[in-house]
């Protein structure tokens, strides 16, 4: 019957893509960050070991590449490993075409654009969980996308994968003597309108970016200050989702701030948690993990102007935009934005939209 176990699809996995040589071997060491097993099953786990599709998958990725495998001769479950094989390919092929490796070094400039970004697109860091995971903390409701073009803030949500990859999880790691590969982001949904519709294309490239090159980064989502338009739309997406995901996702009552204790500190909660009701907010800077003068930005930001400045070139060009090619959503991604558009124009009529779920735990 060929590959049964996890362990055994890995091994598989390793002796096929350590045939890889040159750029690709070079940048995979980047993604590996020298714990290949555990990256390797983040690829397995993110296809969800969907064997019924993998002959099917192997046909398109022969004629796409050529590749001398023989269909014939394959298993099924050796068809699954070798799709796999391709799609990781196809990330470390991506990376080199689209030069990941030296995002680090490319600072988005001038620092006044960076400012607008960060203004634009709230993400940060606001700790560690008990367990050494990274607390990443995203303005959903509140995101504008409208002070920049589409390629910065491509560039600035890669630039914040690589850093979370290549030197925080690399860090806790060794710190904590043991791989650790994922982190836990808290999604704050204060604001959320049915103006989003007008982000869903940019938030569908970033996602599927995520999907096809950073799988399974993301040990759980939670999901905060929820107002009834979230409540909506998170009732006719989540059937269409993998098992995989939705269990990863808990909607919390409020700010989450009680829930969220039981696995961090309190100086770990991201800013919006830490008042009663009330969401993220622009005015309280010194805790404010989206604000560009966050300890978190600040370094991110110094380390990938050093990275830039030991190149020893001069001035970053201005306005020069770091350019990724931008995947296709597949199928499943589609659905899910026509059904979050198709749901979202059903309520636009409603009263409330905007007022956060009272006081109780949302069916997750």
């Amino acid at each position: 019957m060929g590959i049964v176990s996890e362990e055994e699809a890995i091994d598989e996995l390793q002796k096929l893509i350590n045939q890889v040589e040159g750029p690709l071997k070079k940048t995979f060491e980047r993604v590996h960050q020298g714990y290949l097993r555990e990256n390797l099953s983040r690829f397995l786990k993110a296809r969800d070991w969907n064997v019924s599709k993998a002959h099917t998958m192997v046909i398109y990725y022969i004629s796409q590449t050529l590749h001398y495998l023989i269909l014939s001769d394959c298993s099924t479950e050796s068809c699954l490993i070798c799709v796999i094989h391709f799609q990781l390919l196809d990330c470390l092929r991506w990376r080199v075409d689209s030069e990941i490796d030296s995002i680090l070094s490319k600072p988005i400039v001038p620092s006044e654009l960076y400012r607008d970004v960060r203004d634009s697109q709230l993400i940060g860091m606001s700790g560690y969980t008990r367990e050494g995971l990274p607390v990443f903390a995203i303005g959903v409701g509140l995101s504008t996308f409208d002070k920049a073009s589409v390629h910065y803030y491509v560039q600035s949500h890669i630039q914040i994968n690589e850093y979370r990859d290549r030197v925080l999880l690399s860090s806790m790691s060794k710190k904590n003597g043991r791989p650790i590969t994922t982190c836990v982001k808290v999604l704050d949904m204060t604001g959320l309108k049915l103006s989003a519709l007008s982000q869903i294309k940019l938030v569908t490239i970033i996602s599927t970016i995520d999907d096809l090159n950073y799988p399974e980064k993301t040990n759980t989502y939670y999901v905060v200050n929820a107002p009834y338009i979230f409540s909506a739309c998170w009732k006719v997406v989540k059937p269409l989702l993998h098992e995989r995901t939705t269990k990863k996702v808990h909607v919390l009552s409020g700010s989450g701030k009680d829930e969220l204790l039981k696995i961090m500190d309190y100086t770990s909660l991201p800013h919006f948690c830490r008042r009663g009701s009330s969401g993220s907010s622009h005015h309280t800077q010194s805790v404010d993990c989206f604000s560009v003068d966050h300890p978190f930005h600040q370094q991110l930001y110094s380390y990938v102007k050093h990275h830039y400045e030991t190149q020893g070139q001069g001035e970053p060009a201005k306005q020069g935009s770091f350019h990724v090619g931008f995947p296709e959503p597949g199928a499943d991604g589609v659905q899910i934005v026509k059904t979050i558009e198709s749901e979202m124009h059903n309520l636009e009529n409603c009263n409330g939209l905007g007022k956060p779920v009272d006081d109780r735990t949302v069916s997750p």
